[in-house]
């Protein structure tokens, strides 16, 4: 009768050792730090590896160090110069003291994202399309120091943000299309005159070397004779300098003269 009382009590410890173990042995990985409360007090963070709490006394909160992407939802936006627009972005952080993100904030993922939220609206409200549109990066770096300072008494840290897409009113988009196209025209019409200057001047420069030197003339003259004799023309018109006339003309004036 004894081995049969003592039956039921062994099973009881050895039950009893297997939920004491279990609950008081538990692995964190790599990325995972453990944050212990013992009787309500914060202990320092423990992990990696295996740790081992006292049951019902301490309780532990996992906390993941690796890095969280979220997309901010879009936000109504108006411009500084009065264009509404919508805009939405992704945020980059991650846990670097996991005391603080448990303690100081409720939920540091939520308060993470509405902060992103608000900041995103206040810096794009003060900044203008063309700023947004061309200035990208400046933007994305303002927006990441300022949720970075916000956040950093949480123990996170914001390693990145990235304006995502901004839509834009489609009245705004055939605007944006017009002022790209009159762009465009103002260009092609810019390098068309300097072509125009450009041959200007080497033309201007040219009858400047044929004026002074006769004889540039006479080449020029020559190559021009050779240019229509190519062609398969039928007559040909042979444009004769009136300096090669000018001798005859003289004699027949000396005759007259007599």
């Amino acid at each position: 009768m004894q081995i049969l009382f003592d039956i039921p009590n062994i099973a009881f410890i050895l039950i009893a050792i297997v939920l004491f173990l279990s609950n008081s042995i538990k692995v964190l990985r790599e990325y995972e730090r453990g944050v212990i409360f013992r009787l309500g007090r914060l202990i320092p963070t423990k992990g990696p590896g295996l740790i081992i709490l006292w049951p019902v006394i301490d309780k532990l909160v996992r906390v993941d160090l690796r890095t969280v992407t979220f997309d901010v939802p879009p936000q109504d936006i108006i411009t500084q110069d009065n264009i509404s627009v919508k805009v939405n972005a992704v945020v980059y952080f991650r846990v670097v003291e996991p005391g603080k993100a448990i303690t100081a904030v409720e939920d540091f993922h939520y308060a993470t994202s509405q902060i992103s939220q608000t900041t995103l609206r206040s810096v794009l409200g003060q900044s203008s399309l063309d700023e947004i549109l061309a200035k990208r990066d400046e933007v994305n770096a303002e927006l990441q120091k300022i949720i970075d300072d916000q956040t950093e008494p949480w123990g996170i840290k914001v390693s990145a943000v990235e304006v995502k897409n901004v839509d834009l009113p489609q009245e705004m988009l055939r605007a944006i299309a017009k002022q790209a196209e009159a762009e465009r025209e103002r260009r092609a019409k810019v390098i068309h005159a300097e072509g125009e200057f450009q041959a200007a001047q080497k033309l201007a420069d040219a009858a400047k070397i044929i004026g002074s030197e006769p004889a540039a003339l006479q080449l020029r003259y020559l190559q021009t004779l050779t240019d229509i004799a190519s062609e398969n023309n039928s007559t040909t018109i042979f444009p004769v300098p009136i300096d090669l006339l000018r001798p005859f003309m003289e004699h027949f004036n000396k005759d007259s003269q007599r």
